[in-house]
């Protein structure tokens, strides 16, 4: 009978396998394989939407946590931000008169001062924070603020940033006809209509103005910004950037945790003082003498808080002392605390060294190797993300609302309205370690015409306009005092001799 039973089973599986229908086992792809090896291997198919509804709360306060109170967390936000804000993503006007051109330059000076709500810093501070939100938390909240006239600022304009917690993931239902999806109301279309936001922050807890009163209320969508980075489509809510690395760096922060107790615990005894008989045991009364004929210590005194230098006398006649001998620390642990950071740097996109401050074994071609790679996916991220969905709205926003309060002159037309709205976002400027060599380069492309000297001083946070100016200005006073100087090539060659015009006295 067995016999007969496998011999069905053989047969079973041949027609299957002549069918086109896979065998119990197998697959067409190795990763889609149920099998032994991959047997729990299991994943999800839910929408990123979905998963950030049930779980995006949990992953956030965590995040938060992570980068409150663990320091490579705190390092790798500190080495984000510095690299993709720095002193700030600052616009260039590109409207074609120069009269209008100048005009909006300064008239956005002055406004990019007084952006902030709570007055803590200017709009280039804000991008900071903002991004330091998206990092920590996946995503960041803005909020116009129109003000009055009486107000006193250039353009009666504010913005607020707000915490994505004021967006309430759980949120869920319709407003009428518009669906709500985690806290944000659509079109039937699929348009963003408005955001329902708290009043307040909702774990102010004893900081609340109004407690008990903080309910989600209507935003119209032109009036917020919601800033994060897609990753799927269809993703309503952003991500936090620590989700695909936090459980190893909890793991590796615990473990480090653990090594340094272990060590600080053992370094606490000096040594200890125990007798040399063995017929003294455990406790003794306070009614028993020792064996030289003096009382027990009383049994209600202990020994205390154990503190550096400690000898533990061990509740007999201590005629021997030992010394206490602490462990090294486990082998292998410089080498394997390197591998999971680079293993938490490598999931955020960050380079170790940026991280760790760790420089050891790093030369100038690696170094720059590693940071040509971090710099693209900054540029990236600065122009999809920080450009696109926080920048470019705060610039069209600070246009209609400077024309409305007569700043900037009125647009007869939509090409006057588009001139207005033209802008270039000059990013920071990129520091190397050997500056030289590149100025070199840049030298060399420029005058072979591969790229142009205002693409050069755009590359290096520069506005070409007010160079040439500066530099006029430079020429002209240096020619009223009756200074000649290398920077000036009308005057001098490369090797600081004069230029023969010069000396024939050519201005």
């Amino acid at each position: 009978m067995p016999y007969l039973r496998n011999l069905g089973r053989a047969f079973r599986t041949l027609g299957r396998a002549a069918a086109g229908r896979p065998m119990a086992g197998t697959t067409g792809y190795e990763g889609a394989s149920t099998g032994r090896r991959l047997a729990m291997w299991a994943e999800v198919s839910t929408a990123i939407s979905a998963l950030l509804a049930a779980e995006g709360e949990t992953l956030r306060t965590r995040s938060r946590g992570l980068v409150r109170k663990n320091a490579w967390a705190k390092s790798a936000q500190d080495s984000y931000v510095a690299n993709a804000i720095g002193t700030g993503i600052t616009p260039k006007p590109l409207h074609p008169d120069e009269t209008i051109r100048k005009l909006l330059k300064t008239s956005w000076e002055r406004s990019a001062e007084e952006f902030d709500a709570d007055g803590l810093t200017d709009f280039y501070g804000m991008q900071a924070i903002a991004l330091r939100e998206i990092f920590e938390a996946g995503e960041v909240l803005a909020r116009f603020r129109p003000r009055l006239a009486s107000d006193g600022l250039r353009v009666p304009l504010q913005l607020q940033l707000l915490e994505p917690e004021h967006l309430p993931l759980t949120h869920i239902g319709s407003n009428g006809k518009n669906p709500i999806r985690a806290g944000i109301e659509f079109t039937p279309f699929g348009k963003r209509a408005a955001y329902w936001l708290y009043p307040e922050h909702p774990n102010l807890g004893a900081f609340a103005f109004w407690p008990g009163s903080n309910q989600p209320t209507r935003v119209p969508a032109e009036q917020v910004i919601h800033c994060y980075q897609p990753l799927r489509c269809g993703q309503l809510r952003g991500q936090p950037w620590l989700a695909p690395v936090m459980v190893t760096l909890y793991e590796l922060d615990k473990f480090c945790d653990a090594v340094l107790v272990r060590q600080s615990t053992s370094n606490f005894f000096l040594g200890w003082q125990r007798a040399m008989s063995d017929e003294f045991r455990g406790p003794l009364d306070a009614s028993e003498s020792l064996p030289d004929g003096t009382q027990a210590p009383d049994a209600s005194i202990g020994y205390g808080q154990i503190q550096p230098n400690t000898i533990l006398d061990l509740g007999a006649t201590g005629n021997t002392l030992e010394f206490n001998k602490p462990p090294d620390p486990p082998a292998g642990l410089p080498e394997f605390v390197k591998t999971m950071l680079r293993s938490f740097c490598a999931g955020l996109g960050i380079p170790y060294e940026s991280v760790a401050w760790d420089l050891e074994g790093v030369n100038y071609s690696s170094i720059r190797a590693g940071l040509l790679e971090y710099r693209r996916r900054i540029e990236q991220f600065q122009f999809s993300v920080m450009v696109f969905q926080f920048c470019r709205p705060v610039w069209r926003r600070w246009v209609n609302d400077a024309v409305l309060a007569g700043v900037l002159p009125q647009p007869r037309n939509p090409a006057e309205w588009d001139a207005l709205y033209a802008v270039e976002w000059r990013t920071p400027k990129w520091a190397w370690v050997d500056p030289l060599k590149d100025v070199m380069a840049l030298k060399e492309a420029v005058r072979c015409g591969f790229t142009s000297r205002s693409a050069v001083i755009h590359e290096n946070g520069e506005d070409p306009e007010q160079v040439e100016a500066d530099q006029a200005s430079d020429k002209a006073r240096a020619k009223h005092f009756g200074n000649v100087y290398d920077s000036d090539a009308a005057q001098t060659a490369g090797t600081g001799a004069a230029q023969q015009l010069a000396v024939q006295g050519a201005p």
